[in-house]
């Protein structure tokens, strides 16, 4: 009994494993990257206060992305930020530089409706005015192609 689990193990261990010593007959697949969001899941306009991005898919993993922010001073004049560019997409998560502020970094993560936006740098890093900031949680409020509003500086 003791040879026939012997041998019963020897040949387990024969089939997983190579010559090596590895697990070449039987390798390890890994995960499936999540695939990229369709334009119907991601194209439109969204809003949070009084900031808002327009976000049009350009093919598989770019996205144009505008943003315009607003902060309210005390006194009752805005101060405003505006940010446009190319970002990457991947998976739900897209990610862009606006063109003129390398130190500025806007993070993107598309969820059902809305979208999480991070921003890392400072309203200053980012070319916006005094307390802009992207950062927020933004619901889709239009869908479809949205409108581009020509940034002016």
């Amino acid at each position: 009994m003791k040879v026939f689990i012997l041998l019963l193990l020897l040949a387990a261990f024969d089939l997983t494993t190579d010559v090596h010593g590895s697990a070449a007959r039987n390798p390890i697949v890994p995960q499936s990257v999540r695939p990229n969001l369709s334009a119907t899941q991601v194209n439109g306009l969204y809003r949070y206060g009084r900031n808002s991005f327009r976000v049009l898919l350009l093919g598989r993993d770019k996205l144009k992305v505008q943003f315009n922010g607003e902060w309210m001073t005390r006194w009752g004049y805005p101060n405003l930020g505006r940010a446009t560019g190319e970002a990457t997409l991947e998976g739900n998560v897209a990610t862009f530089t606006p063109g003129e502020a390398p130190k500025c970094k806007i993070t993107l993560t598309f969820l059902s409706n809305h979208v999480e936006v991070t921003q890392e740098g400072t309203d200053a890093d980012c070319g916006f005015g005094r307390n802009v900031m992207a950062t927020g949680t933004y619901r889709r409020i239009k869908g479809g192609r949205p409108r581009l509003v020509p940034v002016t500086k």
